[in-house]
């Protein structure tokens, strides 16, 4: 065999490292400086920090079953793998476009956000104000060698710049916690009146969608140690890590300003609050952390991102869902190289048309593209949700009620509520028009269509012709015939 068409993933990843993977993706600090006062401005204001909570709770119960079906799902295809295990080959592969345009979307996203931030900071120090794409282009080809090698250097590389910036924010918490606000501790979240104040509703969209990429776990199976127990537990932890540093830290924000102070130094200035907190608490030297460690912090999110993506493309080359030569490891790395490479090359185009075009990297590129894929990826949970209960109703593999019915169908209620909560405020999402809702609307579910579509041409030229397409692991057949 040719050694460039090994088809195999190899690492040895523990419960830590996968846990770094995604939480690096969900870009804590930036959440924290940018998602958390527009939720604390438009949303619930000072109850805006229990939103987290109830969000966090929501995704467990999503977990639940989740990992259950873990172990009778053997493949790194993950939500894909999932849908089509419980809903059938057509639905399974209209969700594997689906996550493909949902992570390249988000990836895009942070590519916007991350130069402009670095310009920023630039311009900050004195330096030259170069036009954002340049500083995206660099990151990403940083990102795109990282990509090519093994995994084990992207999740050292996501370890330390993730300890890093957690780390400022912990510092920043333990202040205001020890010292106390302008008006003492926030009680806010504690107050059910608080937390339903304002427009809840909007604070549960924003917040929901601060928790993007905690459910990628599954996609880093074939290179954990031992995935029947590493993803189950990397899933757990990520989650609640993630859902506790963002209740905690909003509080924290909350508290360092005041309750009444919060909201409106949130509406006025929200993406100088943190900053502007942080000196207060810690000095110009934690402000000037912050500022250094939101660039890294977003660089974090687009390795972890990018990794995520090239394993979906790996997965569906593998099915010959996509050409499968993009299903072909590196034979020294183990990495998805080709799958990497395409992936490169393609959020490379996508740059250099929405640059080309003169978008703002901030108000068009991140707001539109992080929007695309928060519907995107809600729609992929629902989904996953259903597959889990009609999977396990179907296949009595697990009779755990809690486990196969009812945290499923919880987790089900939660996912559709926040669903229709961010369709029915979609514009605010985005920052955009009812026009452009609708269109990026249309395009997710094109995606959706044309994996349908392909699933039926070739179930239709598979019944034609006798020939079904051997997967690369006999071991995997049911599994990977998507069509």
């Amino acid at each position: 065999m040719d050694a460039g068409r090994t088809s195999t993933l190899t690492g040895s990843l523990g419960v830590r490292s996968v846990v770094f993977m995604v939480v690096a993706a969900a870009a804590p600090l930036t959440v924290i400086a940018g998602a958390v006062p527009v939720g604390i401005a438009l949303g619930n204001g000072a109850g805006f920090p229990a939103t987290f909570v109830v969000c966090c709770a929501i995704l467990t119960l999503f977990a639940v079953g989740f990992c259950a079906m873990t172990r009778h799902v053997p493949h790194a295809g993950a939500f894909y793998a999932y849908v089509q295990r419980g809903l059938g080959r057509v639905t399974g592969l209209g969700s594997a476009f689906l996550a493909l345009a949902a992570y390249t979307a988000v990836q895009l996203a942070v590519y916007g956000y991350f130069g402009a931030t670095l310009r920023d900071l630039v311009v900050h120090y004195g330096g030259p104000g170069l036009p954002w794409p340049l500083y995206a282009f660099a990151a990403l080809v940083l990102v795109a060698v990282l990509g090519y090698r093994h995994i084990e250097l992207s999740s050292r590389v996501l370890g330390v710049l993730l300890v890093c910036e957690v780390g400022i924010v912990l510092v920043f918490d333990l202040v205001v916690t020890v010292r106390g606000g302008d008006s003492g501790l926030s009680t806010a979240p504690l107050h059910p009146s608080e937390i339903g104040s304002g427009s809840p509703g909007i604070g549960i969209m924003f917040a929901i969608a601060s928790f993007l990429g905690f459910e990628a776990t599954a996609v880093f199976r074939d290179e954990a140690r031992d995935p029947e127990r590493t993803v189950p537990r990397a899933t757990y932890l990520a989650l609640l890590l993630i859902g506790g540093f963002y209740a905690l830290s909003s509080w924290a924000l909350v508290s360092a300003w005041g309750e009444r102070k919060a909201v409106a130094e949130a509406g006025s200035d929200p993406a100088g609050m943190l900053i502007a907190s942080v000196t207060r608490y810690l000095g110009g030297t934690g402000g000037d952390l912050v500022r250094i460690l939101l660039v890294t912090s977003l660089f974090a999110a687009l390795l972890s991102f990018h990794n995520v993506v090239a394993r979906y493309v790996f997965s569906l080359g593998r099915s010959s869902a996509l050409p499968p030569a993009w299903g072909h490891c590196h034979p020294r790395h183990g990495s998805p190289y080709r799958a990497s490479l395409t992936q490169s090359a393609a959020a490379l185009v996508l740059l250099a048309v929405f640059a080309a075009a003169g978008l703002d990297p901030v108000s068009e590129v991140f707001a539109w593209m992080a929007g695309t894929a928060t519907l995107g990826v809600l729609v992929l949970m629902s989904l996953t949700c259903l597959a889990v209960i009609v999977f396990f109703r179907r296949t009595r593999a697990d009779t755990r009620p809690w486990h196969t019915l009812i945290a499923p169908l919880l987790g089900l209620a939660g996912l559709c509520g926040a669903l229709v909560l961010t369709v029915s405020n979609f514009p605010l999402l985005i920052g955009g028009s009812t026009g452009l809702a609708v269109a990026i609307e249309a395009v997710l579910a094109t995606f959706f269509a044309a994996g349908v579509v392909l699933a039926k041409l070739r179930h239709g030229a598979a019944r034609t012709t006798g020939h079904h397409p051997e997967p690369p692991d006999p071991t995997h057949r049911e599994l990977e015939e998507l069509a």
